[in-house]
């Protein structure tokens, strides 16, 4: 791959990150100096994702900006007080979040309560009005059965997911190819039967451009070169900005520490 092209696909990754900070320690001050990253001179990430007790912060911070504010709930354990998380989402709404990424309990799917996962999604999805975004995450690293990331992934879809997302970042085992392929796969039927694109988010270990092109390169064969964009396609990382960063100032900046 020529220079020219590495920053042409870095630019490109850019603009589909959600630049993260879900660390438990994580600060006022962490927030504002993660707000002032996601933009900069070569360009914007998409959205921020933070805890819910900074999205209100956030949404001041980058006030005027085309940066969305991402926020989790029942995270990262996947926990099964419905209407716990129901209120979690109500508050980070009336905060101003943009978008709510939900750990469906997926303890509770893999005990067999498929519907208890699916009850809960549908809970959080009547309490997501458009255009607030609903991303699902499965935890897939968890469930590692490929039959079963399957069919969580159309529960979620079933339930009223926009996304549907790979994992927390906080397991041991987190974005895979194995189990995008699958998310993805499953995205293209719905494309085609339902008419209604799903959106896709690969999250925790994706730290390089080389780890990025990979789930680019995947997503376009299964999907098609035009269909992946801020809209439907996301990274959810706290190191790979610096090494796009890098890429494009021709820094040579690797990635940082972080999920």
């Amino acid at each position: 791959m020529t220079d020219s092209t590495q920053v042409e696909l870095a630019k490109r990754v850019l603009g589909l990150v959600d630049l993260t900070n879900l660390n438990d320690d994580c600060t006022a001050e962490d927030i504002t100096k993660l707000c002032q990253r996601a933009v900069s001179e070569h360009g914007s990430v998409a959205a921020v994702c933070v805890w819910p007790r900074f999205a209100a912060q956030s949404v001041v911070e980058l006030r005027g900006t085309t940066v969305k504010v991402a926020t989790v709930v029942n995270f990262p354990d996947g926990g099964e007080d419905t209407m716990a998380v129901v209120a979690e989402t109500v508050k980070a709404l009336e905060d101003g979040a943009d978008e709510i990424d939900l750990v469906m309990p997926y303890k509770a799917f893999l005990a067999g309560r498929k519907g208890y996962a699916e009850e809960m999604i549908i809970r959080v999805r009547e309490a997501v009005p458009a255009p607030a975004l609903l991303k699902v995450i499965l935890e897939t690293g968890e469930i590692k059965d490929p039959l079963l990331i399957h069919i969580a992934s159309e529960i979620a879809i079933t339930a009223g997911a926009d996304f549907i997302k790979t994992s927390t970042g906080k397991v041991q085992v987190n974005a895979t190819l194995e189990a995008a392929e699958i998310m993805l796969t499953l995205i293209e039927e719905t494309r085609r039967d339902q008419l209604k694109d799903i959106g896709f988010k690969p999250a925790g270990g994706i730290r390089t451009l080389e780890d990025a092109a990979a789930y680019l390169e995947l997503t376009d064969r299964i999907l098609g070169h035009n269909w992946v964009c801020a809209a439907t396609f996301r990274f959810g990382a706290s190191g790979l900005l610096d090494a796009l960063t890098g890429v494009i100032s021709g820094s040579g900046e690797t990635a940082g520490e972080g999920y």
